[in-house]
């Protein structure tokens, strides 16, 4: 195996003998032999004017398979590779009797057969990231790729809550098959800023989306705290799961928790009418482990934040995935035919469980997305003309276990009191439970969401830049101090560079799948960095 998709990547080079998310090789090499039919799947579905949607939903459902701790199940991970073997052939035939050639028609991705697992561990290893000599193209290739994983998601969960835009799974089919034929590293460059503006468009449909089903995030005070019935915790990132869930629980006896980013469901509107939603549980999820201990109760994980449980773990037979998401062990619920999960095996096991473990008490606010800002503008711009609020600093993205990641904490208590930040993602649980105070009553922490709601952040940005009669996002006081984990981050990344966002720091530690030649690119171009020490960057902020 060879991964190096994640800020974790070992040594800051790569995993070669089992991923530091707990991936082991064989798992690995699966789900570079599910992205090797995808990219076959597309030199197919790019050449036809017309491609059935199903293909589209395998190709989003298969991309978020691979991301960062979502998937382990090799099972389950090559169910999904003989499902796109199957279509991939199938679109060659309808290929065929359009007279269409596509480029790459002879591409090993396109013909390769596997009778057996060893066939596809074999075309993985021979096929996988390691497969572009060039130091530059395959550096490209991958930024490309990561980039088109975490539309993917993005793309998965605004379907899953009933909005698609065909032109999405469009460019994924066109820039998967780039992927694997273009060896021209200014096309590449190319592709991989014109995913940034799918991105945007991702996010945006997702948003709509969300706030469509359930309503517009209000300002909301989360409790910490836990009752005394049993419980059933929710991680991840699906909200029409959570929904689903709290629906079929509303009169079981039990309480629902949220985990990790499940935290900004607490602030949409259509969830404050279950009373059984109970309160958040935790941190990030990099805590996981201690955590599910704890609760006593069932866990269903809902996308990707999977850690793999430590041999004496005791609850791993409560844990359920659905979705995208999966581990060996753990119980897996599919959607019935009539679209809707059945989570009463769940609901039942609560019913016998404990209660959960208090962890803390006390609340978190939340609840700051776009359309909040929005109406604390005129506040917000008095504050910035009156001189009480001097800067934002935009600490969204991911959180991680090293321990370097410290920093965020210290450089969130570190900022001026004039100072605001501005966050979305798990990262915001090294400084959301911190007492930072407000600014005449806006709080130091504006909490966006989820990192699926970072397009409230550009959102936000823009507001203020057409609210200041600015010309150029760049001239706003905001500095970006991004912590990045996985592929979703990457797409967030090339959204804001889309948006025209210069200056970017990014850390702890930059992408080990740039290489300096590409890198260079960026830092050029864009100004992105990393992060130095807390000290020096304060002093920046400072500024």
């Amino acid at each position: 195996m060879f991964c190096f998709q994640c800020q974790e990547a070992a040594n800051g080079v790569g995993c070669d003998v089992r991923g530091v998310c707990g991936k082991a090789a064989p798992t690995a090499q699966l789900q570079d032999a599910l992205l090797h039919v995808a990219r076959g799947v597309s030199i197919f579905a790019s050449a036809l004017p017309e491609v059935p949607v199903d293909v589209g939903h395998w190709l989003l459902d298969a991309l978020f398979t691979t991301i960062t701790n979502a998937n382990f199940d090799e099972v389950a991970i090559e169910a999904k590779v003989r499902r796109g073997l199957a279509l991939r052939d199938e679109l060659r035939g309808r290929c065929a009797r359009a007279a269409l050639t596509p480029a790459g028609h002879q591409h090993h991705a396109a013909t390769f057969q596997a009778p057996g697992r060893a066939e596809l561990l074999a075309a993985a290893a021979q096929h996988g990231v390691l497969r572009t000599q060039h130091e530059d193209v395959r550096s490209l290739r991958e930024l490309l790729t990561y980039g088109l994983k975490g539309l993917a998601a993005y793309g998965w969960h605004a379907l899953e809550a009933g909005k698609e835009d065909p032109s999405l799974v469009t460019w994924l089919y066109s820039a998967l098959a780039m992927s694997l034929l273009e060896t021209d590293a200014q096309v590449l460059v190319k592709a991989v800023l014109a995913t940034g503006a799918k991105g945007v468009d991702a996010m945006a449909l997702l948003d709509a989306a969300n706030t469509g089903r359930y309503g517009h995030p209000e300002v909301t005070q989360v409790r910490l705290g836990v009752g005394t019935r049993p419980g059933i915790l929710v991680s991840g990132h699906d909200l029409v799961d959570l929904e689903q869930l709290l629906e079929q629980s509303r009169d079981a006896g039990v309480d629902v928790y949220t985990h990790s980013e499940m935290l900004p469901a607490h602030a949409y509107p259509a969830f404050k009418k279950y009373p059984h939603l109970k309160g958040h549980y935790g941190n990030a999820w990099w805590q996981q482990i201690d955590e599910l201990e704890q609760f006593r109760g069932p866990v269903l994980f809902t996308t990707n934040c999977i850690v793999p449980p430590p041999p004496k773990a005791t609850y791993p037979d409560k844990v359920f995935t659905t979705g995208a998401a999966g581990y060996p062990g753990f119980r897996h619920i599919e959607k019935g035919p009539d679209g809707k999960k059945d989570f009463s095996p769940l609901i039942e096991l609560a019913k016998r469980c404990p209660p959960p473990i208090g962890l803390e008490e006390g609340t978190v606010t939340g609840g700051f997305a776009h359309h909040q800002v929005k109406a604390l503008a005129g506040k917000v711009l008095e504050a910035i003309k009156g001189g009480a609020i001097r800067k934002f600093v935009v600490m969204a993205g991911c959180d991680g276990r090293q321990t370097s990641r410290r920093y965020y904490t210290d450089y969130a208590q570190g900022l001026p009191r004039d100072v605001v930040i501005l966050t979305a993602g798990c990262a915001k649980f090294r400084y959301n439970k911190l007492d930072l105070g407000d600014i005449g009553g806006i709080p130091r922490v504006l909490d966006a969401g989820q990192c699926n709601d970072s397009y409230s952040l550009a959102l936000t940005a823009l507001t203020l830049r057409d609210a200041l009669g600015l010309k150029d996002i760049n001239e706003l006081p905001i500095e970006y101090n991004i912590a990045w984990y996985e592929q979703k981050a990457v797409i967030v990344l090339l959204a804001l560079l889309h948006l025209g966002v210069k200056n970017i720091h990014l850390g702890p530690t930059l992408p080990a799948f740039l290489s300096p030649g590409v890198a260079k690119v960026l830092i050029d171009t864009f100004g992105i960095g990393g992060i130095g020490t807390v000290e020096a960057d304060l002093a920046r902020a400072s500024a």
